[in-house]
């Protein structure tokens, strides 16, 4: 696999080794030793997968105290994905990393623990899948304004489609209880 480094030390893009052929294709999603060697020791304890059509838009989600740390993929289709530095006292607080995760490029994103996370779709759908270092705990969940000013993302959809709780997610500046960066 072919690491990518972001401009946050602790966000990794993961290109995958593809072996393929005419009848299709294999890579390996997920290998504990060399995914430990990226600063993923935890187990992964919780899979989950979402599909959504174009223009979804999904976060910026991340839960405390009982923080989570996703390793994210797009199965099909095609997202613009985001990672954002929340942890209090960080160096790179409030700074993103987006990359582009699609069924083509079979990228992946580390998301470590910390970091809200969301993801709009490019594509007509994209089932989307988060394997979890963690449980969700939906009373520890936290979302935070897709479009405050203070992080800055470039989604590049004007009117995306939100659930209730994310158009009305409070801004960075309104949270009072963030994690703190080297405690989490």
């Amino acid at each position: 696999m072919k690491i990518v480094a972001t401009a946050i030390p602790e966000v990794v893009i993961i290109e995958p080794k593809v072996f393929g052929d005419s009848r299709g294709f294999f890579l390996e999603t997920f290998q504990a030793e060399r995914y430990a060697a990226l600063g993923m020791r935890r187990p992964f304890i919780q899979d989950n997968m979402s599909r959504s059509t174009r223009g979804v838009l999904r976060g910026l989600h991340l839960q405390y105290p009982k923080a989570q740390g996703k390793l994210v993929m797009v199965l099909r289709g095609c997202v613009r994905d985001v990672a954002v530095d929340l942890r209090a006292g960080s160096p790179t607080f409030a700074q993103h990393v987006a990359v582009e995760l699609s069924e083509d490029n079979r990228r992946q994103l580390w998301v470590p623990r910390g970091f809200a996370h969301g993801f709009v779709v490019l594509s007509e759908i994209a089932d989307f899948l988060y394997k979890c270092d963690d449980y969700y705990c939906p009373a520890d969940e936290i979302a935070i304004r897709w479009n405050d000013p203070a992080i800055g993302i470039p989604w590049d959809v004007d009117a995306p489609q939100l659930s209730a709780r994310d158009a009305a997610a409070p801004l960075l500046a309104e949270m009072t209880q963030l994690p703190v960066y080297g405690a989490i």
